[in-house]
């Protein structure tokens, strides 16, 4: 898979039966279990070399934890015989295991990401599979693996067997056969929908890669005034999903929280109190609704930016600083920064189009035209509430996300 040239993701809603079901959860604690036995061993392996005095049993204990971390796939499913279950797909445990590797991996990378912690049972279900191809198989594509489409509307699954999909995009269904599948994710959200996302590699482009003709650039500035602003001076509304329906999730959120708190008074655990299963439900339901309105909003716009421009421009944002100041936290989370420029990232490398982000210093506070930085001599800095303003050397009228947008572009391109 990491050979191939191109890739790209896809997730498409399944419809299992109640026996499917079962195997899913099934699989999905026990992919759990493996990471948080794999987390338990090596902490108190660690713990262990702590001691420097050399005692006979602690040695000992070393010495298991060491050779069951050096196969841990044998290892845990010989300390624990449950896991060898025939309903159990082996390829879960590999990846399992290759998660909790990977974690320490971007630990070890990006030492803010921290170290792996427990993976506490939620109401949520996913697990990690994959694909494999026979070594008879000359050319593998969609539908000669372990994980494959059987017609445009249902895919075999290990252990799963035969699931009904639906939203599999139409120019992958034309092209089954050129296209090979990798890591294969089985999920189920909180309001009890199904998923299957998969990993998929080609060695030709999955999209039409055409430059524009007049190969333009562009540059964008985010804001939550409204959500952006290009260099040439188009305004994109800040749709604010969150806020358009924070009181009735607030009430919806009240009303499980009184749920809850009988189910406890009457002495019953959550996940027996029917009531609160129900009203759970309905959070899940509107939470739901906001992700996929934003994400939706997200996508067609970033879409939109990359297929129309060869370059576009963006400042580099730092969600998790800005985020620190409580009077716009809400605003920041509702308008999704980080996302939107993943998004614009991967789509660049998929598109064939370049994606920038620079150092949005003194972008805002700069004059696009004679390049007068406000704040210095006698003038003040421009405030959140000065949207517009005339440049004191030479007399520009800005509209301040407009100005800040010309400025980023030219950052880009000379970056």
């Amino acid at each position: 898979m990491a050979q191939l040239p191109y890739h790209y993701g896809v997730k498409v809603r399944i419809f299992p039966s109640n026996q499917q079901k079962r195997l899913i959860k099934c699989n999905s604690d026990a992919s759990r279990f493996i990471y948080n036995e794999m987390n338990g061993l090596n902490r108190e392996l660690y713990q262990l070399k702590q001691v420097k005095i050399p005692i006979g049993i602690v040695q000992q204990r070393i010495q298991t934890l060491e050779q069951r971390l050096k196969n841990p796939a044998t290892g845990i499913s010989n300390s624990h015989g449950w896991l060898n279950d025939k309903d159990l797909d082996s390829l879960m445990k590999a990846n399992a295991i290759k998660n909790y590797r990977r974690a320490w991996k971007m630990f070890r990378t990006v030492h803010q990401a921290g170290t792996p912690v427990f993976h506490r049972k939620r109401t949520e279900q996913k697990y990690q599979t994959s694909c494999l191809y026979p070594a008879k198989v000359k050319h593998p594509g969609m539908t000669n693996g372990s994980v494959r489409l059987l017609d445009h509307q249902h895919i075999q699954l290990p252990k799963l067997g035969r699931l009904r999909f639906r939203g599999m995009p139409a120019k992958l269904l034309a092209r089954k056969p050129g296209i090979r599948i990798g890591t294969v994710t089985i999920s189920m959200d909180a309001t009890g929908r199904y998923y299957v996302s998969l990993q998929l590699a080609s060695q030709h482009s999955f999209v039409v890669q055409t430059a524009s003709k007049a190969q333009t650039s562009i540059g964008i500035d985010l804001n939550t005034d409204n959500f952006l602003t290009d260099s040439n001076g188009n305004v994109i509304a800040n749709p604010r999903y969150y806020r358009s329906v924070k009181g009735k999730l607030a009430r919806a959120q009240r009303k499980l929280s009184r749920r809850g708190l009988l189910a406890k008074k009457e002495h019953r655990q959550l996940r027996d109190a029917k009531n609160y299963q129900k009203q759970r439900a309905v959070v899940a339901a509107i939470q739901r609704q906001i992700a996929n309105r934003r994400n939706n909003f997200l996508h067609l716009v970033s879409t939109t930016l990359i297929k129309n421009h060869d370059l576009v421009v963006a400042e580099e944002l730092r969600s998790k600083n800005l985020l620190r100041n409580h009077a716009l936290a809400m605003s920041i989370s509702d308008v999704g920064w980080r996302t939107f420029l993943g998004m614009l990232t991967y789509k660049a490398a998929l598109y064939g189009k370049r994606f920038v982000t620079v150092n949005p210093r003194n972008t805002t506070q700069t004059c696009y035209n004679c390049d007068f930085i406000m704040g210095s001599g006698d003038t003040q800095k421009l405030s959140l509430a000065d949207r517009e303003w005339t440049c004191p050397a030479c007399d520009s009228h800005h509209m301040r996300d407009h100005n800040a947008a010309q400025n980023i572009l030219a950052k880009g391109i000379t970056a």
